[in-house]
């Protein structure tokens, strides 16, 4: 497998954790988002919405990445990233949306670039922008945290793509001086997950691209 990625992409991270915990093997690839390398035509030839990431499994070209980690799930199913009973898949499901769908796309580099480039938003109102939609859309992610089916992770006592996709976002609003206090569910879940080599040894300054 290839993966093409860049180290501070959330999207990225998520990928690269789903396969540290299915213990699958993979060349990276950096494409450096700052720089641009995303429109380069080595790059459009391999993605066409020249996003990242993007894996290679085979002849397989796949993006977006739920949709590879669902993948993964199904070719290497073991362990799961997704629970056996349907209400729990739902679940785990709902708390990865509230992260990658009603965060992410709000706080992603092509809109903060437009919002400072095109609508002249000064960098400190960039930056409120970004703590406003990170600090209110993790206080959903808390009340969603207050739930019996939660455990020493996002749902139960092992990582799910709950946990893949939340981690993430955190070195996020930690890199914007979000505020977090308010959200202890979603950081005792954090810190859970940090224990694990997966999420640990995958995180932005330990790959090869890092700056």
């Amino acid at each position: 497998m290839k993966l093409y990625n860049y180290f501070r992409s959330s999207a990225s991270y998520r990928v690269r954790i789903a396969l540290a915990l299915k213990g699958l093997e993979y060349d990276y690839v950096p494409v450096h988002l700052v720089k641009n390398e995303q429109f380069a035509e080595s790059y459009v030839a391999v993605s066409a919405s020249r996003l990242v990431p993007t894996l290679i499994d085979d002849a397989q070209v796949l993006t977006q990445s739920l949709a590879i980690i669902e993948y993964l799930d199904e070719t290497h199913p073991e362990p799961p990233l997704l629970p056996g009973d349907a209400a729990g898949r739902a679940r785990v499901r709902a708390l990865a949306y509230d992260v990658a769908c009603e965060i992410h796309p709000l706080n992603n580099l092509r809109v903060l670039r437009y919002l400072v480039r095109d609508l002249k938003v000064s960098e400190e109102d960039k930056d409120r922008w970004y703590r406003h939609w990170v600090e209110t859309g993790l206080e959903t992610v808390e009340r969603q945290l207050d739930d019996a089916r939660t455990g020493r992770f996002c749902h139960g006592n092992a990582p799910s793509l709950a946990d893949v996709v939340l981690v993430p976002q955190i070195f996020n609003a930690r890199r914007y001086d979000c505020r977090l206090d308010h959200v202890p569910r979603v950081m005792r879940v954090f810190d859970a997950c940090m224990a694990l080599p997966a999420f640990e040894g995958t995180q932005p300054s330990k790959c090869p691209d890092a700056q």
